[in-house]
């Protein structure tokens, strides 16, 4: 007997088996593979700068001259050829004190802090001693002397922690900062023009203090948070 056609599913349309068929023929598109960024080396990516990427300077005028700092107008060729003209103000540098008592908890010390009127800021502030530098001055020698007139104290151990440049698109000013161990109290003799009150407060307060945000100063909050982040201090709970 001749074989009999088997009868479509009722509901599927007559074409129905020919397209499973030709669907499990056909092969199925692949997907495209997402293409994911390679990330730059640090090594590469933080290469010092070259002699070509270095700036020409042009020309370079004194438009104003105060007692702190000077402002230039300058005229550059910047790296990349590009011809610009930027209004620069230039400073001797100033250094920082992360100034610290740690003879009785070495993981959480005592820091000085102080508070001021700024009148840019229209506030006071809470910040770490810090000052300008004198022209030639060595910054280990300024910060010695800028904790030892602002606060009275000395200190038996000097280290560097950092130096940065708190505003680089205007601001040649860079910030030396120094931690400084083992005080010795002594008498304070800040500058006319300064009304300082500090006080030593325990690191993980300081901690609690900027998580809180009534620390505004930058020049405490990078020194702060940096300085617990190598030494692994952590805000007690």
């Amino acid at each position: 007997m001749p074989k009999q056609k088997k009868s479509a599913k009722p509901g599927e349309p007559k074409d129905a088996k020919a397209a499973k068929t030709q669907k499990g023929s056909a092969a199925k598109p692949k997907r495209a593979k997402a293409l994911k960024p390679k990330a730059k080396k640090a090594a590469k990516a933080l290469k010092p700068a070259t002699a070509a990427e270095t700036e020409r300077l042009l020309s370079s005028e004194v438009v104003f001259q105060g007692s702190l700092f000077r402002v230039l107008r300058d005229k550059l060729i910047e790296p990349g050829g590009y011809e610009s003209e930027r209004d620069i103000i230039r400073h001797n540098g100033s250094v920082v004190i992360l100034a610290m008592d740690s003879s009785k908890d070495k993981k959480d010390p005592w820091i000085v802090v102080e508070r001021q009127y700024r009148h840019a800021a229209g506030q006071f502030l809470w910040e770490l001693p810090a000052g300008k530098l004198d022209a030639g001055e060595d910054a280990l020698a300024g910060a010695r002397r800028e904790l030892a007139e602002e606060t009275g104290y000395s200190a038996k151990k000097w280290k560097p922690l950092v130096e940065y440049y708190p505003s680089p698109g205007f601001l040649g000013e860079s910030m030396k900062v120094f931690v400084a161990e083992g005080l010795v109290a002594g008498d304070a003799h800040p500058e006319d023009d300064e009304q300082i009150e500090f006080r030593l407060v325990k690191l993980s307060e300081v901690l609690k203090l900027i998580e809180n945000g009534a620390i505004l100063d930058g020049k405490t909050l990078s020194s702060v948070l940096l300085y617990a982040r190598i030494n692994g201090g952590k805000r007690k709970k």
